[in-house]
């Protein structure tokens, strides 16, 4: 594991497999640990280097919180690898790529699924609120269902209760259930614009069984992007790295080998 030092102090860990050009993976909800997975479907290829978020796994943390802090993280990282990188976020992580790659030197954007909202659904959300209820009750377990429940199945699934059963990190989510919610806290606070000065090529990956509100802000998002392409992947859910890493390692060496053939 090896460590940098973000713009307002806080340490940030990372760790690199592979060989080949630089792929940083950011990650949304967990730890760096969610790229588990996918990692064997691109470390052949690339250098991949996996970040843990602030106050998760094995990085610190800093009182105040933004999604501007975020995104610093994310550079300081990127300042810490050799060449210009491909940056590949889920969910959080897709936001925090988009981002970052708005003011540092990039080969490459790829986004599953970013937490970007748009204006009709972020104008009504409340979950940092109903988070915060449920937090204020002492009800940690019952504010982390209300997170996954929204962000991962858009809030409709028949039950809920048995698919938390099959899934193989819960509880864990419980363990970050604060910072889940400052997390979602910023996001409602923060606007999709309607321009995105990347000066990079992007590719925007949305499962078909995603939320529905997610997918209309992939839509917007790649409005917004000058070089854009967009995927749907049938079948998959908001997990799609880990759901079907080989399906969607490959949609990425396929832009990748299209937009630079130097990083394919």
């Amino acid at each position: 594991m090896q460590t940098v030092t973000s713009a307002d102090g806080t340490r940030i860990a990372y760790e690199r497999r592979g060989d080949g050009p630089p792929l940083v993976l950011l990650h949304g909800g967990l730890t760096r640990r969610y790229w588990d997975p996918f990692v064997p479907h691109v470390a052949d290829d690339f250098t991949v280097v996996v970040p843990d978020r602030r106050g998760r796994g094995d990085s610190g943390d800093a009182a105040a919180y933004s999604i501007e802090r975020e995104v610093a993280d994310a550079r300081a990282v990127i300042d810490a690898v050799e060449g210009e990188p491909v940056l590949f976020g889920h969910s959080f992580g897709g936001l925090q790529a988009i981002e970052a790659a708005r003011g540092a030197p990039v080969a490459g954007v790829v986004a599953f699924e970013p937490a970007y909202l748009d204006d009709e659904y972020r104008e009504s959300a409340d979950l940092a609120a109903r988070m915060q209820t449920r937090l204020d009750a002492g009800d940690r377990e019952g504010a982390a269902k209300l997170h996954l429940r929204e962000v991962v199945h858009g809030g409709e699934i028949d039950d809920f209760d048995a698919w938390l059963d099959e899934w193989p990190v819960w509880p864990a989510p419980v363990d970050h259930v604060e910072n889940s919610l400052r997390m979602n806290r910023a996001i409602e606070a923060h606007p999709l614009p309607d321009s995105l000065d990347v000066d990079a090529p992007a590719l925007l990956l949305a499962g078909s069984e995603g939320p529905a509100h997610l997918h209309d802000s992939v839509r917007a998002i790649s409005e917004a992007l000058s070089d854009a392409r967009l995927v749907e992947i049938e079948g998959v859910g908001h997990g799609g790295p880990t759901e079907a890493p080989a399906r969607v390692a490959a949609e990425v060496r396929a832009f990748l080998k299209a937009a630079s053939p130097r990083t394919a």
